[in-house]
């Protein structure tokens, strides 16, 4: 991928937009140029037929040359788009039927994810245009979202929307226990950037400090453990879902795990809703 890997966005000397003055030879009007044609190619070149899903096949990544044998699903600017598109939908009906202030953080995850999935839908389009500077500063957007704002800003949500007793108090440890990973990711991030890449139709981001294990188990903790302590039928199944699409990226999508967790999460949130629905179920928390 060249310069466009390791340069630190906060170091970039032009327009974002640009070409990146650390990247000599980069030509913003070539980029603007040939945009309209890539965000076209791009699409056919990484959205994979339907009748591909769960396939296993032996393909060779077109950026790098390397040969892999994987599952076919693919991904792509035009996935990262219409998932955005739908979830940002999805969160704005879900804020409209909040009755009490403490129920909009929980009620806006999908909307978040949304926003998070139109960053990486940018980050297909800029990627192969060799934007150094815009996909530096994407892929630390995207990261922000998969390693500082979730450990923090789910079990938060799920705090608030809980009512006192020991459930409220144990997910509120975890909060501060997300809240203290969020912010090691965070000096992490800045030390070391997080590098972005596409890799068998799909976007692979590296950033070995993910993977220390106390990080890790805080962090699923954070993520996953905090709704499944709810009170909240509904909410509980959130957590379900988040635990379970977690396994399957890590089984079957280990290369690219964040990327394809990250985006099964992100439409598995859809269930947010569904807090909001005014059944019956609910209504009647357990204690």
């Amino acid at each position: 991928m060249g310069c466009a890997s390791v340069v630190r966005p906060w170091a970039c000397t032009a327009d974002p937009l640009g070409a990146c003055l650390l990247c000599p030879g980069q030509s913003a009007h070539t980029e603007a140029a040939v945009l309209a044609e890539s965000s076209i190619s791009i699409c056919s070149l990484h959205f994979c037929a339907l009748r591909n899903i769960g396939g296993v096949s032996q393909r060779t990544d077109q950026h790098t040359g390397s040969g892999y044998k994987g599952r076919t699903m693919c991904f792509s600017a035009l996935a990262s788009f219409g998932a955005g598109a739908v979830l940002l939908a999805i969160g704005g009906a879900s804020a409209r039927r909040t009755r009490r202030a403490v129920e909009l953080p929980y009620a806006l995850i999908p909307l978040c994810f949304g926003v998070q999935q139109l960053l990486e839908g940018a980050l297909w389009l800029t990627l192969p245009l060799q934007a150094q500077c815009a996909s530096a500063w994407l892929t630390q957007g995207y990261s922000a979202f998969s390693q500082v704002i979730w450990p923090i800003y789910i079990p938060l949500a799920v705090y608030l929307l809980e009512r006192p007793g020991w459930r409220r108090r144990l997910i509120g440890l975890i909060a501060l226990a997300g809240a203290g990973v969020a912010m090691y990711l965070l000096w992490c991030m800045v030390k070391t950037p997080v590098v972005a890449q596409i890799s068998g139709s799909h976007i692979a981001y590296i950033f070995p400090h993910f993977h220390q294990p106390l990080a890790t188990v805080l962090y699923l903790f954070a993520a996953c453990v905090s709704p499944l302590l709810s009170a909240w039928p509904r909410v509980r199944l959130f957590g379900l879902l988040a635990s379970v699409s977690l396994v399957a990226a890590a089984y079957f999508y280990s290369q690219w795990f964040i990327s394809t967790w990250c985006f099964f999460a992100a439409l598995l949130s859809a269930v947010v809703w569904l807090q909001f629905a005014r059944g019956p179920q609910a209504a009647a928390p357990a204690h």
